[in-house]
């Protein structure tokens, strides 16, 4: 079915424009088709900023973010239809950007995908014991220069003459 609508949707949109182009004139069609794509751009640039700030409060409270991150997605999935030339993708684009449609498709997806996530290992703010980072001194490490735990590893150190080469 995917192949299929993929073939169509130029032929769609073609004759969109064929359609338009007839009732508002040619000018006006183009002018349509270039407004969408500034819009597109303009509001792919405001809501992404949105929902970025949002995942980030959903990491800082210990909460998933995977509905934020679908919205993310859609938000990009909306501007990008907007930016390709055409009236089906813009219509299409503008609902993607309308929260009650993204909703719907939240439902929809997260019925039929199953979001695997850990974030247990996130500090939240004024909690730094819960955080799985940990942080060194300079004087709490060290690695004697020549020596690797592991002689196999592709990160081996150079000897000091071939360092100094490159």
């Amino acid at each position: 079915m995917l192949p299929l609508l993929i073939l169509a949707l130029p032929l769609l949109e073609i004759a969109g424009f064929v359609v338009v182009g007839s009732e508002i004139g040619v000018l006006p069609t183009i002018g349509l088709v270039l407004l969408s794509a500034v819009a597109g751009s303009v509001l792919l640039r405001v809501q992404g900023f949105g929902v970025m700030a949002r995942i980030r409060t959903e990491l800082e409270a210990g909460r998933d973010p995977s509905k934020q991150l679908a919205n993310a997605a859609m938000i990009v999935l909306a501007g990008v239809l907007l930016l390709i030339p055409g009236f089906i993708s813009d219509i299409v684009g503008i609902l993607l950007f309308l929260p009650p449609v993204r909703e719907i498709a939240w439902r929809f997806l997260s019925k039929r995908v199953h979001f695997a996530s850990d974030f247990s290992g996130f500090a939240r703010r004024g909690q730094p014991g819960r955080s799985r980072t940990i942080d060194l001194d300079e004087d709490e490490f060290r690695r004697e220069p020549g020596t690797n735990p592991n002689p196999d590893s592709p990160w081996r150190s150079l000897p000091e003459d071939q360092s100094r080469r490159d």
